[in-house]
């Protein structure tokens, strides 16, 4: 996302005109360079990639500003999912015209964002693209060395933990799409609402990230499903897991919509979108772990624990029967 000064460019201008406000930290170099800088002595730079397409991943009527807070929110999740705080990112934008209309909302967003979060944009690229639009961000965090927390280093007997309410995004891209859930709530316009910005608008938990390094044995963020990350997370360690479905954190709408059963409770743990954290945490840690999500602000939840064994993880209902779920997660594919 360099800017050529010898003969300016529709792009160069654009890029002058919304992004180079957003270059705030010193590494960017103003946007002036092929490539910006991180300093990291003693420290870890952990990385992630995440990519939104039109169609696929949001609607064509979603607002600009909405689509900027999502992608920037989507990867600082993985960071915090990490352990790491926020480093910069940098911005691939594909367009199909340099819509003005568009984005000055888009940049003014992911701006403020990018302020809220302590993550400035380093650079990137911007290209005419005759297709749908397509955003994706490259984040960076840092973390002290050898502290990143993986996806494997879970242990039989640790806690599993989730931030926040599950489901709700799942529930608000029906909504948008006039489906069910939008049917069943025909008369709760703040339900529509509210469910609608669970899914246009995540709210990743960097906050949290101090006590997931602290704490958390294995960790990563639910963008695909609780159910189908949780068996990722458990392949990934070894182990499997016996989860109390009553445990599972809702929100009111999701709640009402389950006990009227409008919904089952494979839409909530198997729909995507999420973006809270999933956390094991060892059973001498659970204590701290809570403590210090109290004093982050942060809502965290135990849904069940860590057994020995490779089988799928187990949800079981009030009864302690086991539910089959006929899917685990959300696929784009």
């Amino acid at each position: 996302m360099a800017e050529r000064h010898d003969n300016p460019s529709g792009e160069d201008s654009l890029i002058a005109r919304y992004f180079k406000p957003l270059a705030t930290d010193p590494g960017a170099f103003g946007l002036d360079d092929d490539a910006a800088a991180l300093r990291a002595a003693g420290e870890d730079i952990v990385v992630t990639t995440d990519a939104i397409v039109e169609g696929v991943h949001f609607l064509s009527n979603d607002p600009p500003d909405t689509l900027a807070r999502k992608v920037l929110r989507v990867n600082l999740s993985d960071i915090a999912a990490k352990g790491a705080v926020p480093a910069g990112f940098v911005l691939t934008l594909a367009v199909r015209k340099a819509d003005e209309s568009w984005l000055k909302p888009f940049a003014r967003a992911l701006g403020e964002d990018a302020a809220d979060f302590g993550c400035p944009l380093l650079g990137g690229d911007t290209v005419a693209t005759p297709g749908p639009l397509m955003i994706s961000i490259t984040a960076f965090g840092r973390l002290p060395q050898g502290k990143m927390v993986h996806r494997a280093g879970a242990r039989a007997g640790d806690r599993v933990f989730v931030t926040g309410t599950i489901g709700d995004a799942a529930l608000g891209l029906d909504v948008l799409q006039g489906g069910p859930v939008a049917a069943a709530l025909a008369d709760d316009a703040a339900g529509r609402d509210f469910l609608a910005a669970r899914y246009r608008v995540p709210q990743p938990r960097n906050a949290l990230a101090h006590a997931v390094r602290a704490h958390a044995s294995a960790a990563m963020d639910v963008s695909d499903g609780l159910a189908g990350d949780l068996a990722k997370l458990c392949a990934a360690s070894g182990v499997t897991a016996v989860i109390n479905v009553p445990s599972v954190p809702l929100s009111s709408a999701a709640a009402g919509l389950l006990a009227r059963k409008a919904i089952g409770i494979e839409t909530l743990v198997a729909g995507g979108d999420d973006y809270e954290l999933l956390c094991a945490v060892p059973g001498d840690r659970a204590d701290a772990f809570l403590r210090e999500a109290r004093q982050a602000k942060v809502t965290v939840t135990a849904i069940g624990g860590l057994i020995a064994g490779s089988s799928p993880p187990s949800f079981l209902d009030g009864q302690g029967r086991e539910l089959k779920l006929k899917r685990l997660s959300y696929s784009h594919f």
